[in-house]
């Protein structure tokens, strides 16, 4: 099949070089650091003391280093909090002059490719200098976010909005970003007890679109209830901040009908 490329330019890798940087890490993100390895990056993320989202990140081996691709426009604050938890750990945080792609119906050339730990459907990830493929078509922006959209998979924080929602709300567990089992981490005490409780009452929420929509755009029931708001739309779907208590309602964006209930790709 013909290799599809698309270089992520919303997205940035940072560099964790020293001999500290797993245990580092692991006492501040959501899942097993120890679980990176070459071929296995680990999906997780930095929450607030509350459990809330602050950063998210796929964490990847380069060697002994690791790398950590991020949001772009949020890199340098992201770079600022690590630095600040660092005290004296041998941690040395760089910016990577790189540029993170997704790679469909191919395999990468160069860089550090690693399959998207949160959905198979999302295919490579690469880290490269260069396009990590010498022949390949355009892949389409928009197909790209269907595709994740469809999926329940958050761009950071053009859909997760930080210090609001919490990190069991982003679909983190059916995406792999979250472990239960690994020990302490900042925010780790009230997201294992919304687990262990069932508390969770909205999510992040694939749904179908009968009509135009924007980010921000409310969902209501045929009754007038306030269900949700819209994150992020791609071709007729969009991801959208939904109360779970609604799942059975009839509900609809903009007066237009929508529905939770999507046919398979």
């Amino acid at each position: 099949m013909t290799p599809h490329l698309l270089e992520l330019k919303n997205r940035a890798a940072l560099r964790l070089h020293g001999n500290d940087i797993r245990d580092f890490l692991q006492g501040l993100v959501t899942n097993d650091v120890a679980l990176t390895a070459p071929g296995n990056a680990v999906y997780a993320a930095m929450l607030t003391p509350q459990g809330k989202f602050l950063y998210d990140m796929i964490i990847v081996a380069d060697g002994n280093d690791l790398l950590l691709d991020v949001e772009a426009e949020r890199s340098t604050a992201l770079m600022q909090r690590l630095t600040m938890y660092k005290m004296r750990a041998d941690v040395i945080i760089t910016a990577e002059d790189a540029s993170v792609w997704a790679l469909w119906d191919g395999e990468a050339e160069t860089g550090i490719s690693y399959t998207d730990p949160r959905h198979k459907a999302l295919k490579l990830r690469v880290i490269s200098h260069t396009p990590p493929v010498s022949t390949a078509e355009k892949l389409d922006q928009t197909a790209y976010d269907k595709r994740r959209i469809r999926h329940g998979v958050p761009d950071g924080s053009l859909d997760i909005m930080a210090e609001k929602y919490f990190w069991l709300e982003t679909n983190a567990e059916k995406l792999n970003g979250v472990s239960f089992t690994k020990g302490c981490y900042v925010g780790q005490e009230l997201t294992a007890r919304m687990k262990h409780r069932g508390t969770l009452k909205k999510s992040l929420t694939p749904i179908k679109l009968s009509g135009s929509a924007s980010a921000g755009d409310k969902i209501t029931t045929a009754e007038g209830k306030a269900a949700g708001d819209i994150r992020t739309v791609a071709d007729g779907f969009a991801l959208a901040y939904f109360r779970l208590e609604h799942s059975e309602a009839d509900i609809s964006v903009n007066g237009n009908p929508a529905s939770l209930k999507l046919t398979s790709e």
